[in-house]
């Protein structure tokens, strides 16, 4: 399997990248972003691309993949709608249009956030803003698109949040974060677990289209 990820630089992009390049089933990884990635490795290829929301000069390199990682994200926190909205749905979209158009066998997969709002209705911005994103993904003529709506996620082998305010609740919460898994191992997932669900779903498939905590941990 050759795999594109966007997002290679956050918390969860770190994990997805690190089983990635563990994983025997995944051939080759082509990390998309505005930055190069200082880690370097034989099945990785790096390719810096400063403009997320258009892809005409580079459609060449996106082509003959067979799943996408879209782990790229912001926290709506001090957004306006219209300013989250075109970071969240609008480079989302304007990516996955491009792949589907490229690569229709391909299977998308996306990180979107526990509490979604799926009826685009709700109260909370970000919840209406990430559910417009996950119903457009899903009807692109992809192979397969899977959206991943992650709780807690306990980051692992050194990864840290970009963040300061998720490192900082991380930092406080870190030594509870081993009982809460004993405790309620649904409630919460690794970055560890996260890259390998989204490897084993890509590779295989699952059963619904929308994966919360517990579907991600018996993944």
């Amino acid at each position: 399997m050759k795999v594109i990820l966007f997002g290679a630089t956050g918390m969860v992009g770190q994990g997805v990248l690190r089983e990635c390049l563990l994983d025997d089933s995944v051939q080759a990884v082509l990390s998309v972003g505005r930055t190069a990635l200082e880690q370097t490795h034989p099945k990785l290829k790096n390719l810096v691309h400063a403009d997320l929301y258009s892809y005409s000069e580079i459609e060449e390199d996106l082509s003959g993949y067979d799943a996408c990682f879209f782990c790229l994200g912001v926290s709506a926190s001090g957004m306006s709608e219209a300013q989250y909205h075109r970071i969240t749905y609008d480079l989302t979209l304007a990516a996955a249009q491009t792949l589907s158009r490229l690569n229709p066998q391909m299977t998308f997969i996306y990180v979107s956030g526990m509490g979604t709002d799926s009826s685009e209705k709700g109260r909370s911005m970000w919840a209406r803003v990430k559910g417009k994103t996950e119903n457009a993904l899903l009807r692109l003529p992809f192979k397969a698109a899977y959206m991943f709506r992650p709780g807690m996620i306990q980051p692992l082998h050194g990864i840290k949040s970009k963040t300061g305010l998720y490192r900082a609740i991380y930092a406080v919460t870190g030594p509870l974060l081993p009982m809460i898994k004993a405790i309620a191992p649904s409630a919460i997932t690794t970055t560890e677990q996260f890259g390998r669900a989204m490897i084993k779903v890509a590779c295989e498939g699952y059963s619904k289209k929308i994966l919360e905590t517990t579907d991600i941990s018996r993944v």
